[in-house]
């Protein structure tokens, strides 16, 4: 018989309310003894928000990679190269001969002495001021943006947009055009408060202004952006009061801040920099200006001007057909006069047309959002924004990631052309002096860059003698002689020879594809300057060390 069991030591039953009830006292709804919570029941709405605003900027963060990683643009990287050259002592268009105004050297000096007085080299520096220039640039948005009347999804999607368009040049990022492109983003959203008439601060106004005029005097064509931009403020003006609201809106502070440092910028070229009016500017407008060149139309026809003009199309279009609101106005009158900038180069560059999508992807982008805040209940919109933006963010992504540009040059840099020229030159010429004979700049530079190898040609290329011998000589050989010669191909031999001669650098890099036209034969850069005496003999010391894509490096013996 057995024996029973105390009250006190039997408890109670697995089915006894007290374990299988719905819940213990203080959990939380829907949560039960020894199950799992729902991921769903942990994400509450303020943590979705806040993932969908840190997914909103992963294409940025994708972008920042791209733009940190090998190779440094081209020409970003040969005005680094000369820039590093006139702090070594060297003097800007006298011994230093480039197309490009002073403006874009004097910035470079930042990096270059940054590089001078730190352990960072040259690029690094130079990575460090460009991306710090974009991030003051979005936050000089941000701040701007806090009291603008904007809807919520308008609102997330310029938060997330304006870092991807400041980073999404990829390869290009540093180019004249890009930091235009990228002075003019916080310029039109100060605009568009000009428009609406809310006040601005001083400093913010006089920052703003004074950034924007620096990138707009790095080229004459960038003037037409804030020409459109300020003509669409005064639009705006007199459609909204009439004449009344066009007098004080001509009183701006913003725009005669921005003329009064192009004059000074002007006035300050012929005191510091004499040789760019007197010698160098002369040579542009005779050999460089239709150097490669295209007809007007012909441009438009370019994959680039082509697609540029397609994407400057359908964003007119939506403006007209939709009120966009003033910052879209801005915005939009900034892109179409940062086309006109990259049409008049006749060239169809990829650099060219990267504000045209920069400001066009951020106009585009904006005017959807608007959009989705007017087809949206008010509630539904805030609670949507942060994800909506996302997928702004996301669509801009994936419309500017193609083939043969970010994020594949990047990748493929090591293997590819630019990235064996570097790899022979960090091994058989670091830190050395070299002269190189060859009108390119791709891929010498940033291969001279990243060797912390610098050139002995007072150019950055042989541009202008590919530009005197676009024809074949009169007299039927393939070399014109010295006393046949212009002045600026004479410049050309003797300075070359001269300066060879007196400095010999530890090797000369030659390439193979001369980019000029075959007269008889092909053109040869040593056989040329090689007629010199002073080449000649400064040039039986050295002998070939190998060749590579197309290049013969030549080594000195002694």
């Amino acid at each position: 018989m057995n024996a029973p069991v105390p009250p006190s030591l039997s408890g109670p039953s697995l089915a006894s309310p007290s374990l299988a009830g719905p819940s213990l006292a203080g959990e939380a709804p829907g949560l039960s003894l020894g199950r799992r919570p729902r991921l769903g029941a942990l994400i509450t709405p303020a943590l979705a928000a806040r993932l969908w605003r840190a997914a909103a900027l992963l294409p940025a963060a994708l972008f920042l990679a791209v733009v940190l990683s090998p190779p440094l643009n081209h020409d970003v990287a040969a005005v680094l190269n000369f820039t590093q050259r006139w702090i070594a002592g060297e003097r800007l268009y006298s011994e230093l001969i480039d197309v490009n105004p002073p403006l874009i050297f004097v910035l470079n000096l930042i990096p270059g002495y940054l590089a001078e007085w730190t352990p960072l080299d040259g690029v690094s520096a130079l990575l460090l001021c460009l991306v710090s220039l974009a991030g003051l640039c979005w936050w000089l948005v941000a701040r701007m943006a806090r009291d603008m009347p904007l809807g919520p999804v308008e609102r997330a999607a310029l938060g997330a947009l304006v870092p991807l368009v400041l980073l999404m040049p990829g390869y290009d990022f540093g180019q004249r055009e890009v930091l235009m492109g990228t002075a003019a983003i916080p310029y039109a959203v100060l605009a568009a408060r000009r428009m609406q008439g809310l006040p601005t601060g001083r400093r913010m106004t006089f920052g703003v202004a004074v950034l924007a005029a620096l990138g707009f005097a790095l080229k004459p064509h960038f003037l037409g952006v804030p020409l459109l931009v300020e003509a669409a403020v005064l639009l705006r003006a007199g459609v909204a009061g009439g004449w009344p609201r066009v007098v004080p809106a001509l009183k701006d502070p913003v725009p005669w801040t921005m003329a009064g440092i192009w004059v000074l910028y002007l006035a300050s070229i012929p005191v510091f920099f004499p040789d760019f009016f007197g010698h160098v500017l002369p040579l542009v407008w005779d050999y460089y200006v239709d150097l490669g060149g295209l007809s007007a139309f012909s441009a438009l026809l370019t994959p680039n001007m082509g697609v540029a003009t397609l994407a400057l199309l359908l964003v007119s279009a939506a403006c007209l057909v939709r009120r966009g609101g003033p910052l879209v106005l801005a915005l939009w009158a900034a892109m179409a006069g940062a086309f006109i900038a990259a049409w008049v180069q006749h060239k169809g560059w990829t650099y060219h047309v990267a504000p045209t999508f920069m400001l066009g992807g951020l106009t585009g982008g904006l005017m959807a959002a608007r959009w989705l805040d007017g087809a949206l209940p008010a509630a539904r919109a805030r609670r949507a924004a942060p994800a909506l933006s996302a997928l702004l963010a996301a669509a801009l992504c994936l419309g500017m990631v193609r083939g043969g540009e970010a994020p594949f040059r990047e990748l493929e840099f090591e293997n590819a052309k630019g990235g064996r020229l570097t790899a022979w030159l960090k091994e058989h010429a670091w830190n050395e002096r070299l002269l190189i004979l060859t009108p390119d700049i791709w891929p010498i530079y940033p291969a001279l860059n990243y060797a912390h190898s610098q050139s002995t040609l007072r150019f950055m290329n042989l541009w202008l003698l590919q530009g005197v011998n676009g024809r074949c000589p009169e007299s039927g050989e393939r070399y014109r002689e010295p006393w046949e010669m212009s002045r600026a191909e004479f410049f050309v031999y003797r300075t070359v020879a001269e300066d060879f001669a007196a400095a010999p650098p530890s090797a000369v890099l030659v390439t193979r594809h001369v980019g000029i036209p075959w007269c008889g034969k092909e053109f040869d850069f040593i056989e040329y300057f090689s007629r010199h005496p002073l080449f000649a003999e400064a040039f039986q010391h050295y002998r070939q060390q190998g060749e590579i894509e197309g290049y013969k490096l030549y080594v000195r013996e002694d």
